[in-house]
């Protein structure tokens, strides 16, 4: 899955629930998700990581949706891809 279609299937899934709940909200989401990935690196459990890190990649996402932010684009514009 290109990551465009994954930005796309978020924001078909959850941009109606994160629009109810706000910017701010829905970035202290990813914000509290950084943290739990945090926590899952400080205990080794690889697993636990990986879980993490998806959730941090959606709550990313669901942020960019709220901005309107093409987040493949911005990675292509900010990295010369």
């Amino acid at each position: 899955m290109e990551l465009r279609e994954l930005q796309e299937r978020m924001k078909e899934l959850y941009f109606e629930n994160d629009s109810r709940r706000g910017l701010y909200a829905t970035f202290t989401w990813l914000v509290e998700e950084v943290g739990e990935l945090a926590e899952a690196l400080l205990s080794g459990n690889k697993e636990a990581c990986a879980e993490e890190i998806a959730d941090v990649v959606a709550w990313t996402l669901s942020v960019a949706n709220l901005l309107g932010v093409d987040v493949e684009d911005a990675i292509k514009r900010k990295y010369n891809l």
